[in-house]
């Protein structure tokens, strides 16, 4: 059963003067409140993408990222062709660990950063040391794969994080992989993991550093170097974290 569009709790008008990623979680809170008290019931189908833009006033952007939070909290599910559907709350998964961390707040970036530095730098010494040449190819085109994306003005967190993948494969620790993908949601937005594809925030397209330091990093690797490799990707993470202070100071592209 589908229910109407009928204002949820409450104050819509608040929103549109709110940063988007605060009216995304407000929509998502007053969804969420409307469904464990069964105003949408497991099954139902709630309201039309179109239709919450309309009723809170914010673009269709923020309206997926608060989609995209339900998700990611095993209360609704996307139906390809059908639309957004209720789920079970009491067989709501808890969050996944990284899913709350948030990208826009320095703090966040900061935790972020402080953790992938104590391991993704060790990484990429394995990686220089133990890759297959297969693993170098696969480094190699991810690489180029996050270049064409630069160039092309797109978003390239998703190529990036691709590129970070395939070294921490490389490292030939699995375990290297397995924690890269926990942190994932922290790394890549949830709206671009949502989303697929898209013309990014003006904020999230990179400068040509980032370019350079991954050019490096895969020489240190090609070259079976691990200190210039550690080098390279220390200097990569510190030159990112850097590029995000100033991105939400107000400063320079990220």
């Amino acid at each position: 059963m589908t229910h109407p569009a009928a204002p949820l709790p409450d104050a819509t008008r608040a929103l549109s003067a709110t940063p988007a990623r605060t009216r995304a979680t407000r929509i998502a809170d007053e969804l969420r409140h409307a469904i464990e008290i069964g105003q949408f019931r497991p099954g139902d189908r709630l309201p039309s993408e179109s239709a919450l833009t309309q009723q809170h006033g914010v673009s269709r952007t923020v309206v997926r990222e608060a989609i995209a939070l339900l998700r990611s909290d095993r209360l609704a599910e996307a139906r390809k062709g059908s639309g957004v559907f209720v789920l079970d709350p009491g067989q709501a998964r808890r969050p996944q660990p990284f899913a709350d961390l948030d990208m826009e707040r320095l703090s966040g970036v900061i935790e972020l950063f402080e953790l992938r530095s104590a391991f993704e730098i060790r990484a990429a010494a394995l990686a220089a040391t133990r890759r297959s040449a297969a693993q170098i190819e696969e480094i190699i085109e991810a690489n180029e794969g996050l270049a064409k994306k630069f160039n092309a003005g797109l978003s390239t967190r998703e190529a990036d994080f691709a590129f970070h993948n395939a070294i921490a494969h490389a490292s030939q620790n699995r375990r290297f992989p397995e924690f890269l993908a926990l942190i994932r949601p922290g790394i890549v937005s949830r709206v671009e993991l949502e989303a697929g594809e898209t013309h990014p925030p003006r904020q999230y397209v990179p400068n040509r550093d980032l370019v350079a330091e991954h050019g490096r990093i895969v020489e240190a690797i090609i070259d079976s170097d691990p200190e210039a490799a550690e080098q390279a990707m220390k200097a990569h993470l510190e030159g990112s974290l850097a590029r995000y202070r100033a991105l939400l100071r107000g400063g320079d592209h990220a």
